[in-house]
């Protein structure tokens, strides 16, 4: 099942802590045949493979073990769905590029979906949010990509921000091996992934205000903000579905 309608608003928290998704409305059933793949040798793996060797064979080094080395060679599970669209499917701001342009698309949209619910989630905003529909399409294709200075991210949740949110489906992360390539981005590096159902969640903190302040209070707002955001004038986010 492909879920396509990710946001703040259909993701509900667990008693447990864990997430769960609601709204199943824009979903879809799809194939998924399961493959291995074999990661590309490192230009050094067979120099040191054979210096691996001969320290096993009664040496000391402080390098790798030839076992240790067999494991950067292990294949990988990709697991992707299959099926490729050209319908406008989703919720305005979370919308691809390539959804928008009308060129075909396939699983890379879940990853820029997914960077866009991350935004949000970090800065209480999504990233090209417009007053109107047609100001949001021409931000989704055309406005850089910027991070506010309050509240403080990671330089981590920003560089996985910055790769899920490539405009060339190609290029963003996710678009080769799926979620492998996410769950191996440094911003998860904490995170156990075999054992995550049993993992206890953080704990809950008071959430910060990202505009807040008397500075805050006393900056006159750019133009650009006046056009791309207005708080006072803050819509619902709309689900479309034109079709599959």
């Amino acid at each position: 099942v492909v879920y396509r309608d990710l946001k703040p608003e259909n993701v509900l928290v667990q008693e447990s802590g864990h997430a769960m998704l609601t709204d199943f409305d824009l979903s879809f059933s799809t194939e998924c045949k399961p493959k291995l793949e074999f990661p590309p040798l490192p230009a050094d793996f067979e120099k040191r493979k054979k210096k691996a060797a001969s320290v096993g064979c009664g040496g000391a080094s402080k390098g790798p073990t030839p076992s240790e080395l067999e494991l950067e060679i292990l294949p990988i599970l990709v697991a992707e769905p299959e099926a490729t669209s050209n319908s406008f499917v989703g919720t305005e701001e979370y919308i691809a590029p390539e959804i928008i342009s009308g060129t075909g698309h396939s699983s890379p949209v879940d990853w820029w979906t997914f960077g866009i619910f991350l935004y949000e989630l970090l800065y209480g905003r999504s990233p090209f949010r417009g007053r109107n529909r047609q100001r949001t399409f021409t931000n989704v294709l055309t406005k850089d990509l910027a991070f506010p200075a309050n509240p403080p991210v990671s330089d981590e949740a920003k560089d996985l921000m910055r790769q899920l949110l490539q405009r060339d489906p190609a290029a963003r992360l996710g678009a080769k091996h799926g979620a492998i390539d996410i769950r191996a981005h440094p911003f998860f590096k904490s995170i156990e992934w075999p054992l995550i159902r049993d993992m206890k969640p953080p704990q809950l903190e008071v959430p910060v205000k990202a505009i807040s302040g008397e500075a805050e209070e006393g900056r006159p707002s750019t133009a650009e903000e006046e056009m791309d955001w207005d708080e006072n004038e803050a819509r619902p986010s709309t689900s479309l579905d034109y079709g599959y």
